[in-house]
């Protein structure tokens, strides 16, 4: 690494990730490119300049958010066109990861203009690496719908293919959401709720989504970003994990077939004999005695 001065920041787009929590997660890079733009395009200009003021960093500022962001792209694409220097920043975080900065990413590219990544936290991996879940294979998926209705479908429509997926969500919608999820899953199903993350208040909440529920539900008040990981296990795997018991029960009530017709179906369905489905049924009922 060459001791002299560094070089002249290039001209182009930056988009620079911020602290999501801790201030001591800003990078080395990510404080010089801030000090050397010639304007920083934030999704709230109030809470950069309290990023700003700490690492005393005296750059312009201007808002870039949902509400504003196709005319704003297009206002900084024009002046980097002209060979300006711009970073975009969200309030916490990488920018365009559910926060403003994809579209005037697509934007610059289009026009030929160069947009460099300024790698730093992240929400959603670091919940990830801290989950126990796997890293292999995984989702983000952002929010979830705040709607019961389109959220149960958003669940519903998960692959289960033991892929880890990510979500964001609300602190007022999280037990509406586990509710949601154990009814789609299962009430066995594991997941992990991250909260507060790099903050003085992080939490890790892992086990059955039914016991999370129960324990989140009873809290008087449930504050901060929080981060939903799970990992549905294959259609093969929850049947084989679930009781032929509850299954025939489940045929019985819900189709009205008698318990010998239900036992084939689900005997059918499971690839397995019927004397066998038979006689797990009766050891299962057996334990419950």
């Amino acid at each position: 690494m060459s001791d002299g001065p560094l070089e002249p920041l290039a001209p182009g787009l930056y988009l620079v990730a911020t602290p999501i929590g801790n201030l001591e997660d800003i990078t080395l890079r990510a404080l010089r490119v801030l000090q050397s733009v010639d304007r920083i395009a934030c999704e709230d200009t109030r809470q950069t300049q309290k990023l700003l003021n700490h690492f005393e960093i005296r750059v312009p500022t201007v808002s870039y958010h949902m509400h504003n962001e196709a005319p704003r792209a297009e206002e900084l694409v024009a002046e980097l066109k002209q060979g300006a220097r711009i970073a975009i920043v969200s309030d916490a975080g990488t920018p365009g990861i559910a926060d403003p900065g994809g579209q005037i990413a697509a934007a610059a590219i289009a026009a030929g203009i160069p947009v460099f990544p300024v790698p730093g936290a992240n929400a959603a991996i670091s919940a990830l690496i801290a989950s126990g879940l796997p890293t292999d294979r995984f989702t983000f998926h952002g929010f979830l719908p705040a709607k019961a209705g389109q959220r149960r479908t958003a669940l519903e429509e998960l692959p289960r293919d033991n892929a880890s997926h990510i979500f964001y969500e609300a602190p007022h919608r999280i037990a509406e959401t586990l509710a949601d999820l154990e009814a789609v899953f299962g009430a066995a199903q594991h997941v992990v709720v991250a909260r507060e993350l790099t903050k003085l208040h992080e939490e890790f909440l892992r086990g059955p989504v039914s016991e999370l529920r129960t324990q989140l539900s009873a809290r008087a008040t449930i504050r901060g970003e929080i981060v939903l990981l799970f990992s549905p296990a294959t259609e093969q795997t929850a049947r084989q994990k679930s009781s032929i018991a509850a299954e025939v029960a489940s045929l019985m009530q819900t189709e009205g077939l008698a318990e010998k017709d239900a036992l084939k179906r689900v005997a059918r369905e499971r690839g397995i004999g019927k004397s066998e489905a038979y006689r797990e049924l009766q050891r299962e009922q057996n334990r419950l005695r």
